[in-house]
Order: C-alpha cells, then sequence, then structure tokens
C-alpha cells in the first residue's frame, strides 16, 4: 500500500518535550515506521516551520516526510494554525493527483480537515486519529483553551464524514459518540511503545550525590494541564523522596512557575528540574527512579506509563483516559488534580519494594503483549485493509 500519514504540526522528526511536540509526534514517528516494516511506502505530511528543512527527507526504510509549504516557514503554535490548513491541503491535493495513495491517515483535528478537503474529489479513504478532542479541553480547561472557537464543530464534522475514526483508548469511544460519529465507524487501536528502546535492562541514570533519597519521576511536556504542580504539592508529604521533573525548556514560563511553586513549598532541595531529554536517554532515567508519577487533568492516551511499564518501573497516573485502558491492574490510578491522596499512594508504594516489584512485573506484560509496534501497526493495516480491500483485489486481478 501507498500510505499517507498527515500530522499538521508534530513533525516526526522533531525533537520531543516541547509545548507542542510530545505524544503525537513519537506517534507518527512509530506508526510509521512500523508500518514500512510491513512492506508499505509510507510519506508523512508535516508543516515546514523552518525555512532550511528541505522538501522531503528520509525518516526511515520506505518512510519518507514531506515538508508542506503552509504558512510562515518558522515555529507557530499549532492554535494558530487554522488560517494556513486551505494552502496545507491544496498541496495535499496536487501531490495526490500525482501519486494518489491508497489511503490518506490524517493526525489532530486541522490535519483531518485538510486531508478530507485533499481526498474527497479523488475518491481516498481518509482514516482521522484524533490524538486529542476538543470537548474535552474545553471541558477541562474553560477560558484557557485557546483553542480555534470552531475547533469542535470542526471535529464533529470530521468525525462524521471520515471512513473510519481511530480512538487511542476506550474512553474516547464515549466521547466519539456523543459527538455524533457512528459507532460503527470507530476502531480501538492504542498508541506504541518501542520496545526495542524501552525495556527492563540496560544503563540506568546516576544521580550522583543524591543516593539518600528514593526517587519519583515526572517526565513529559511542561504544560498546566500535566499536572506536574500536584506532584510537587503532594511531594511535601512524602518525606525522604526527590522529584525529578523532565521536560520542557529550562527558563521557560511552566518550569519557572513549578519552581516558584517548589521553593515556596519548601522543596527546592528536593524538586530537580532537568529540562528535557534525548530520547535515547529516556530509558535509562526511568530505570534510575522508584515511581513514575503522570497526573494530568485528562489524557487522550499518554505514553509515559506505558513506557515506564516497559522499562519495568512501577506507574502512578491519574485515573483519566487512556490511563484507565494501560494502567488498570498493573498500576495505581488516583483522581486527578487530589495532592493529598497522591501522596498517601505514594508513601504506600515507596514503602512496599515487594508491591513496586509485582507492578513492575504485571506492567512489562502488559506493554509487550499489547503495546509494541508491530502489533499497533498490524492493527492499523487491517482497518486501511476494510476499507480498499476491493480495491486492491481489483487492481491484483487487473495485473495478474
Amino acid at each position: 500500500m501507498r500510505i499517507a500519514l498527515v500530522s499538521e504540526h508534530a513533525n516526526p522528526l522533531a525533537a520531543v518535550g516541547g509545548v507542542d511536540a510530545g505524544g503525537q509526534n513519537v506517534h507518527v514517528a512509530g506508526l510509521a515506521a512500523a508500518l514500512a516494516m510491513l512492506g508499505h511506502a509510507v510519506t508523512v505530511y508535516t508543516r515546514r516551520s523552518h525555512a532550511d528543512e528541505p522538501d522531503t527527507t528520509p525518516m526511515a526504510p520506505g518512510v519518507t516526510v514531506e515538508h508542506v509549504p503552509a504558512g510562515p516557514p518558522e515555529p507557530l503554535p499549532k492554535d494558530q494554525l487554522l488560517p494556513h490548513m486551505t494552502a496545507f491541503s491544496a498541496h495535499l491535493a496536487r501531490r495526490w493527483e500525482s501519486e494518489r495513495p491508497d489511503v490518506a491517515h490524517a493526525h489532530f483535528w486541522m490535519s483531518g480537515m485538510a486531508t478530507l478537503a485533499a481526498a474527497d474529489a479523488l475518491g481516498i479513504p481518509v482514516v482521522q486519529t484524533f490524538h486529542a478532542l476538543g470537548t474535552v479541553k474545553r471541558r477541562w480547561q474553560g477560558a484557557a483553551d485557546t483553542s480555534p472557537p470552531s475547533r469542535v464543530a470542526i471535529e464533529r464534522d470530521i468525525g462524521q464524514r471520515a471512513a473510519a475514526v481511530i480512538a487511542t483508548c476506550t474512553d474516547e469511544v464515549k466521547e466519539l459518540t456523543a459527538m455524533g460519529v457512528p459507532v460503527g465507524r470507530i476502531v480501538v487501536v492504542p498508541c506504541g511503545v518501542d520496545l526495542a528502546l524501552f525495556r527492563p535492562d540496560g544503563p540506568i541514570t546516576l544521580h550522583p550525590g543524591q543516593n539518600g533519597y528514593t526517587r519519583i519521576l515526572s517526565i513529559g511536556r511542561l504544560v498546566p494541564r500535566k499536572g506536574v504542580d500536584t506532584v510537587i504539592e503532594a511531594l511535601r508529604h512524602v518525606p525522604g523522596a526527590q522529584l525529578i521533573v523532565a521536560g520542557g525548556e529550562q527558563g521557560d514560563d511552566e518550569s519557572l512557575r513549578l519552581g516558584r511553586l517548589a521553593a515556596d513549598a519548601g522543596l527546592g532541595g528536593r524538586v530537580r528540574l532537568i529540562g528535557s531529554v534525548e530520547r535515547a536517554d529516556v530509558p535509562s532515567l526511568m530505570r534510575s527512579v522508584q515511581v513514575v508519577v503522570t497526573t494530568p487533568w485528562y489524557e487522550p492516551f499518554g505514553m509515559v506509563p506505558v513506557e515506564a511499564m516497559a522499562c519495568g518501573v512501577s506507574v502512578v497516573a491519574s485515573a483519566v483516559g487512556g490511563h484507565l485502558d494501560t494502567v488498570a491492574g498493573c498500576g495505581l490510578l488516583v483522581a486527578p488534580r487530589r495532592p493529598r491522596i497522591l501522596a498517601r499512594v505514594l508513601r504506600d508504594l515507596l514503602a512496599r519494594p515487594e508491591l513496586r516489584a509485582s507492578l513492575a512485573t504485571a506492567g512489562v506484560r502488559r506493554a509487550r503483549s499489547r503495546y509494541g509496534w508491530p502489533h499497533v501497526a498490524a492493527q492499523t493495516e487491517t482497518v486501511y485493509r476494510s476499507l480498499i480491500g476491493d480495491r486492491l483485489d481489483r487492481l491484483a486481478t487487473a495485473g495478474g
């Protein structure tokens, strides 16, 4: 198959950890490479955000990243990209008229908008993965939501027009059906994890001079809805523990806010904000701590707990979104934005090494059985073939 993956703001080649560079970048990169390993030709279309980016860049065997001219060739917050989606879609239409993909898989709502507009006249089936829904974001963030006002209506239209919608967790199915997406077109396929990178054995990051602490790790994009402040507030009631916060850039607004929160709580010596970490170094950092904590207000899927589970590290996560599928039964779930409850759970877990070991074993087993990229890519391929199987059969017959 010729597969087009459209990811307007999340470039699979980008460094992960910035405000708009996180799980979707990792997901698109992992899915593209795994689909290519199954023998497909994959092109990822993403917006050109730097003037020196080439038109096309090879990413992996069988995978090409194409930088689409849409708006100024400079980094822009994703919530400012909507006016440039007409140009993005026009580029897709021109490219696909000469080199038609068998299926187009859009990632995020603006990608879906552009992909449907380009694919409609060409008869290309469109698969949609939202990664995050405007209705959920607005519910939790209220007036702080910077999404364009039209987002929710556009998402509803995309969901009703796409040939298939891939939800990354069962909780998302409820949200999609409430939007009017036909349940018969929704398929649950989780995000994946690189099991060759995230594994229990391997190097362990050293923490010189900090050997008296048990360690808790929070890692990911530093934005308020990720709930790192909840972990810092909980740490006040977890004596003898140190919190390592990885992600963002030292000196950015959220890092400064979290640093002030830690200092005001008298935790300056027990909270380390280390900034972004190279992707290849994340597993060794995870293996160096006793617990990985992730307590967002909401979470469409949540790759961090799955990566930690694959590394054999016990996980505490908020009981929201994808965590209800991934963590339940092999990690501990807590209500979001409840620091005292989180503190109680952390104290208990840190005091019970046998419980941590049991959770770690269960986590490795689940990560390896459900979330490896070959398994996720095969499930995604099945969705594609369900949409284009008849056409492929006709082509094979004609060629034979």
